[in-house]
C-alpha cells in the first residue's frame, strides 16, 4: 500500500465578511471568490494548479467553482468542483482537497468556498413534486432547501437551535455570554488589525461590518424571542446573514520541498459526521470528538480551537464539556460577531486558526463547523 503523502497548508485568504445587502449587495460571488482565487495565485507564484474545489450552499446552482474560475483567468485547463455540505461546504472541500493530495493523486489545490445572500435565488418545486403546495406561499417557491424528510420550515436551523438549548436547559443569560463575549475578541481583534493581512478587499472595501463594538446587556434584552414565551432563541444569539469568500492553497510535500516552500501548517487529519438533522448545532463538539479520537489526541493537547458559532447554543456546548479551555476557543471571536457567508465559514475558521495559534506560539489546532440535516466537517492542523 503506497504511504499517505503529508499535506500542508501555504495560507489562506478571504474577503471582509459583510451582511447581506450591504456592500456585495450587487456583487457576483463568483467576481469576489475569484479576487480570493487571483490574490492567492500571485502571493504564492501559482503556476502549476491542480484544481480548485469549492464550498457553495444557496448560489445560482451548476458549478460555482468553475465559473469562478473561468471569471478569475483561470487556465481553462484547470479542473474545478462545487462541494454541498451547507454551512460546512468550505471545510468539506478543503477535506476533499486533503483527502485527493494525500492520496497522491494531487499536489496543489485551492480549496475554500464563496456565498453572496444577497443574490440568493428564489427556487420552484416543479408542480409534479407534492412538495410544490407545501411551500409557505403554496406556490412552490422556496429560498431554504429541505434538510430532513420530514421537515420543510425555512426556520429548521432556528428551531434546531431553540430546539438543542431546551434539551440542555440551556439559559438566555448563558447564550448572552457568549454574544457579548464574541462581538469583544472580534472587536479588539479589528482594532488590533490581527486579521487584515488576510482579508483582500473588494471594490475598495476592506472591513467585517458584522462586529458590534457597543453590543451590550441592554441591547440582547430588547430583541424578541423568536418562538415566544419560555424559549431562548433571537436574532442576537443566531448569527448574521452575510457575504463572503474564502480559501486556502494545499500542497503535497513532495511538491512543497521541490519548489522550496515554506508552508504555514500541516493538516493532521479530517472528519465528517452526521446526527440528528433537528438539533444541527451538535455537529461541530461530535465531529471535533471524532476527529480528536481518530488523531490519537484531547482537546488539552490543542493551543487553539474554531467553532463556527451560527449559534450561540454550540458556544455553550462546548463551555459546559470543556470548561476551563474557553480562552483557547474563538480567540478571535465568531460568527456571531463576524457573520455566517454559508459555503466559506469553514475556510474562513481555517484561516482565523492558523492566525490564532500564531498568536500562541505554535501548536496544533482544530476547526469544525455543524451543517444543515445535522452534519459536520473537522480538520485538524498544526502550525509549522
Amino acid at each position: 500500500m503506497r504511504k499517505m503523502e503529508k499535506v500542508y497548508v501555504l495560507g489562506g485568504l478571504r474577503t471582509p465578511i459583510v451582511v447581506k445587502n450591504g456592500h456585495f449587495k450587487y456583487i457576483k460571488p463568483e467576481n469576489f471568490g475569484g479576487e480570493v482565487l487571483s490574490a492567492l495565485i500571485k502571493k504564492y507564484h501559482l503556476t502549476d494548479i491542480s484544481g480548485i474545489i469549492a464550498g457553495n450552499a444557496v448560489g445560482t446552482g451548476g458549478n460555482i467553482a468553475r465559473l469562478m474560475a473561468l471569471t478569475a483567468g483561470i487556465d481553462e485547463r484547470v479542473p474545478a468542483m462545487t462541494v454541498d455540505m451547507q454551512c460546512a461546504s468550505a471545510a468539506a472541500a478543503m477535506s476533499v482537497a486533503y483527502a485527493k493530495i494525500a492520496s497522491g493523486q494531487d499536489d496543489v489545490i485551492i480549496a475554500g468556498g464563496l456565498e453572496s445572500a444577497s443574490l440568493q435565488p428564489t427556487r420552484i418545486y416543479s408542480k409534479n413534486d407534492d412538495r410544490y403546495g407545501k411551500t409557505p406561499g403554496k406556490d412552490g417557491a422556496y429560498k431554504t432547501a429541505q434538510f430532513a424528510p420530514e421537515e420543510l420550515s425555512p426556520d429548521t436551523m432556528l428551531q434546531g437551535a431553540e430546539k438543542t438549548a431546551q434539551s440542555e436547559h440551556i439559559t438566555k443569560a448563558e447564550l448572552d455570554k457568549w454574544v457579548l463575549e464574541s462581538h469583544r475578541r472580534a472587536a479588539k481583534a479589528q482594532a488590533d488589525k490581527v486579521l487584515s493581512d488576510i482579508i483582500v478587499p473588494i471594490d475598495g472595501w476592506s472591513e467585517d461590518d458584522g462586529i458590534r463594538p457597543r453590543m451590550n446587556q441592554r441591547l440582547l434584552d430588547r430583541l424578541p424571542l423568536l418562538f415566544g414565551e419560555n424559549t431562548v432563541t433571537n436574532a442576537g444569539n443566531s448569527c448574521l446573514i452575510n457575504d463572503g469568500a474564502a480559501f486556502a492553497v494545499l500542497v503535497s510535500e513532495r511538491y512543497a520541498k521541490a519548489h522550496g516552500l515554506k508552508a504555514a501548517a500541516r493538516i493532521l487529519g479530517t472528519a465528517s459526521v452526521g446526527g440528528d438533522p433537528h438539533e444541527s448545532p451538535r455537529g461541530a463538539m461530535r465531529t471535533a470528538d471524532v476527529l480528536l479520537e481518530r488523531l490519537g489526541m484531547r482537546y488539552e493537547d490543542l493551543s487553539a480551537i474554531e467553532f463556527n458559532e451560527a449559534f450561540a447554543v454550540i458556544d455553550v456546548l462546548f463551555e459546559m464539556a470543556h470548561p476551563s479551555l474557553s480562552k483557547i476557543y474563538n480567540r478571535f471571536g465568531g460568527a456571531l460577531a463576524y457573520g455566517h457567508p454559508y459555503g466559506a465559514s469553514g475556510a474562513i475558521l481555517l484561516i482565523h486558526l492558523l492566525k490564532a495559534l500564531e498568536s500562541s506560539g505554535g501548536g496544533r489546532g482544530i476547526l469544525s463547523i455543524a451543517g444543515a440535516g445535522g452534519m459536520g466537517e473537522a480538520i485538524g492542523v498544526e502550525l509549522l
